[in-house]
């Protein structure tokens, strides 16, 4: 039992190091080749910041874990809004007033539904996977045209400062591609091999190894961005960097997974994980309208947020101490 945990920890530490060098690695290459900053932003940061989620999922898919696959996706979308949001807020409350991110949110909480009524059957088919990629590059497509649209490019003016401050060679952001992208791929098949192997000797489903532990270090990335975004006062980017992951998570990360080997799914990933993670999304979207406080993420709702992530990682975890 202790080779597997010493592997997750490693596996983990290593995933977001690799994840970062090809976040930064695929940014300056797109620059390098004439990508505008907001697509920069929106698709290439999006997509690397996600691509933890993804690869550890699309794994355990192919090795036919399928609690691990989403327990991954569903967990990192709860602990995005719980765990992640809620220590942004109470190191800065975010005061939330772009226009694109308010409609993003509906949306965030449409896709939701869309996730529990697939769920309903206790399966994801090869047909649900491909009704959430289709659904998925709708919205990145939606997206897109809106930050083209918006006059005041806050996220593209951030990749483009960030971009000057740590530019390279186009033959050091390929190798930093390159390099992520492999170090990626072998540390999340170390993880997910550690992760089985810990639910194995414990007793206890992959599907909750997947919503506590893996869900808990693949949402790193999203971690770090969020804080650093909402302490430089750019509540807009750190807010629809959780929102922005959520959706990559419901639709990409599931639906490469199931579209990869269908999946059984038991009752109490409707019952219990999709529920609370539709009650955090009505949540995030009820705070960041805010009808006592509006447009505004305090620092009190900050403290909710993180009590319910600590119930309910609790009570999965309790499952530990009962093997």
């Amino acid at each position: 039992m202790t080779l597997p945990f010493i592997a997750v920890v490693l596996s983990l530490a290593l995933l977001v190091w690799s994840a970062d060098r090809f976040v930064e690695g695929s940014a300056a290459t797109a620059r390098h080749y004439g990508m505008p900053s907001l697509l920069i932003g929106m698709v290439v940061v999006g997509f690397g910041t996600s691509a933890p989620e993804i690869v550890v999922s699309a794994l355990a898919s192919m090795d036919g874990n399928p609690g691990l696959a989403l327990g991954n996706a569903y967990g990192s979308n709860i602990t995005n809004i719980a765990l992640i949001l809620g220590v942004t807020a109470v190191i800065s409350p975010l005061t939330v007033h772009s226009q694109v991110l308010r409609k993003e949110l509906p949306i965030l909480t449409a896709v939701t539904g869309l996730a529990a009524w697939h769920l309903q059957d206790g399966e994801i088919s090869r047909i649900d996977a491909a009704v959430l990629l289709v659904v998925f590059a709708l919205v990145i497509a939606w997206a897109v045209r809106q930050g083209l649209r918006t006059k005041v490019d806050t996220l593209g003016n951030e990749i483009a400062r960030e971009l000057e401050v740590h530019a390279m060679p186009v033959r050091q952001a390929i190798l930093w591609l390159v390099t992520g992208l492999v170090l990626l791929i072998i540390s999340s098949r170390i993880l997910v091999w550690g992760a089985v192997k810990i639910a194995v000797g414990l007793g206890v489903s992959d599907l909750i190894i997947g919503l506590t532990i893996v869900a808990a270090g693949t949402s790193l990335p999203e971690l770090a961005s969020s804080i650093i975004a909402a302490r430089k006062g750019e509540h807009d980017i750190a807010l629809g960097n959780i929102v922005g992951s959520n959706l990559f998570n419901t639709l990409a990360v599931v639906g490469v997974a199931g579209s990869i080997n269908p999946m059984k799914v038991g009752p109490e990933v409707l019952s219990r994980d999709i529920l609370v993670m539709a009650l955090l999304t009505i949540s995030l979207f009820i705070f960041g309208f805010g009808f006592r406080n509006a447009g505004r993420i305090n620092r009190f709702e900050g403290v909710i947020l993180l009590i319910c992530y600590i119930v309910y990682t609790g009570n999965l975890m309790s499952g530990f101490f009962i093997h």
